[in-house]
């Protein structure tokens, strides 16, 4: 029990660079959601809902985190600060890491999964503060989703996610192989949006380009010779 508990308090300091010792981390409002949430999960499986519930409206008065009793959560979770919603049928990996101001929220499921209303959160996803993760839908492992994103559908493994609606952002593949990526979304220049459009409008320029070279070459074909072009007319007047 003791050596799982610092191999948690470890996990969240290599994630922060901000407490100075593990003593300091048992002071996080989002290490206390997790074991309010350890305990209501078990007593809503055993079908105590109503006191699984109020252990649920408890950790919510003293964190500022509300995670429903229901929901799935792995190891090594860690919600940065607090103000977090996390719905009932939300099922979160290992190591995952999540903001302030995030919700895993439900839509109406009319994809077809009964009773599925709330995302899924493959292992070690980071989700930026103020980001809205909403329906049955299912984010890859190590995707990271940017701050005040708004996802609504599936996203693929490694990515990563910003603006409203959510889209892929054109970024190396190095940038989220590490272990992890404080902060969710590198800020350098490489990551701007502004580049990114420009990228985007390099590649279409490139491809009209190539067009237009592939048209001048057909255009420059060598005509047909005379007497070809004769026997052509005659097939046609036959």
């Amino acid at each position: 029990m003791l050596r799982n508990l610092i191999a948690y308090l470890d996990s969240v300091k290599s994630r922060d660079p901000a407490p100075r010792s593990r003593a300091e981390i048992l002071l996080y409002p989002g290490v206390w959601s997790l074991a309010f949430h350890r305990v209501a999960h078990r007593l809503y499986r055993a079908r105590f809902y109503f006191m699984a519930r109020a252990i649920n409206h408890l950790s919510r008065f003293l964190t500022g985190n509300d995670i429903h009793p229901g929901a799935q959560i792995g190891r090594r979770f860690f919600i940065d600060h607090g103000f977090t919603v996390i719905g009932e049928t939300a099922v979160i990996g290992d190591d995952v890491t999540l903001y302030q101001n995030v919700t895993l929220g439900g839509t109406d499921p009319a994809n077809g999964i009964a009773g599925k209303r709330h995302p899924t959160l493959a292992n070690g996803v980071i989700v930026g503060s103020g980001a809205q993760v909403l329906g049955p839908i299912h984010v890859g492992a190590r995707a990271r989703v940017g701050a005040n994103a708004v996802v609504t559908k599936d996203v693929a493994e490694g990515a990563t996610m910003v603006g409203i609606p959510a889209r892929a952002m054109l970024v190396d593949v190095t940038a989220y192989q590490r272990d992890f990526l404080p902060y969710g979304t590198p800020c350098s220049d490489c990551f701007d949006p502004e580049k990114q459009k420009l990228e985007m409008l390099q590649c279409e320029i490139e491809q009209l380009q190539k067009r237009l070279a592939e048209l001048l070459a057909e255009k420059q074909k060598p005509a047909l010779p005379a007497d070809d072009l004769a026997m052509f007319k005659e097939r046609g007047r036959a």
